[in-house]
């Protein structure tokens, strides 16, 4: 296989990547076969899977574009993946110019894209890091030299938390970034579910099992376990909700079935 020349090195193009599967759902460019490979393998199962990654991004704008009505200037976004149009930075800062956004992946591909992205952005960087480990983001030179965690940061986990295992502790991690947050911040967090999928559950296990054969499990939580990631916050009406139903700017009921698997909410700190 002939490596690109956006590949970085280190990366080996024959193994399939959760951000690149992602990038192609969406109709990104940056993904392999063995990527596009794994994905039409899961979409047999679930055919909607590009449908909810849009899901996703529509939730993630809508949500950044509120924060920024609240005040919200500092926006820290775990698991960003590779870019794509309408990305966190470019929503935020054409909401509130000057806003500071700090991207967090594990990806080489995810990092080195967003660093070609954000050439010359001196309001936007981005760290290569694990969720797993908030010190080492919460201390990046990034995180440090744009963001003052003395004041409210919009924290963004969309997509991410559900590639976490329990036996990982996603909920220590999530409460160890809570604590660094200043009071008046917000959690913006989805979570792949089997609830609100339009299929049996049996059906939807398949697509499961092609991440598992990949070495990057989906856990599929249930509404009150999604719910615990939000342990001190107040919820931003309305709640915890399928995504077309978080603060929707067009009629939900015009949305693919699709787009309401899994939940999409906002929490406050106080």
């Amino acid at each position: 296989m002939e490596r690109p020349a956006w590949a970085p090195r280190s990366i080996d193009i024959s193994v399939p990547s959760v951000s690149r599967i992602y990038d192609y759902y969406l109709g990104g460019s940056h993904n392999f076969e063995v990527d596009r490979e794994a994905a039409r393998r899961a979409m047999e199962f679930m055919p909607g899977l590009p449908k909810i990654m849009q899901a996703n991004r529509a939730f993630t704008r809508r949500a950044v574009r509120y924060a920024a009505a609240a005040g919200i200037t500092q926006f820290l976004d775990i698991g960003s993946g590779i870019p794509t149009f309408g990305n966190v930075h470019e929503v935020a800062q054409t909401a509130r110019p000057g806003a500071r956004v700090v991207y967090v992946d594990h990806d080489p591909v995810a990092v080195a894209h967003s660093q070609v992205v954000l050439e010359g952005n001196a309001d936007a960087a981005v760290v290569a890091a694990d969720l797993l480990k908030p010190r080492d983001i919460l201390a990046s030179p990034q995180v440090e030299q744009l963001l003052d965690l003395e004041r409210p940061v919009a924290l963004l986990l969309v997509a991410i938390l559900h590639f976490v295992e329990d036996t990982d502790d996603p909920y220590a991690a999530v409460a160890e970034l809570t604590a660094a947050l200043a009071p008046g911040s917000l959690l913006v967090l989805t979570h792949a579910s089997y609830e609100g999928i339009p299929l049996p559950p049996g059906r939807a296990e398949g697509a499961v099992d092609v991440y598992r054969d990949i070495r990057n499990p989906l856990v599929m939580r249930s509404r009150d376990e999604i719910a615990r990631f939000f342990e001190g916050y107040d919820m931003v009406e309305p709640g915890l909700v399928p995504m077309p139903h978080w603060r929707p700017e067009t009629a939900p009921e015009d949305e693919d079935p699709y787009a309401f698997s899994g939940f999409a909410g906002v929490g406050r700190t106080s």
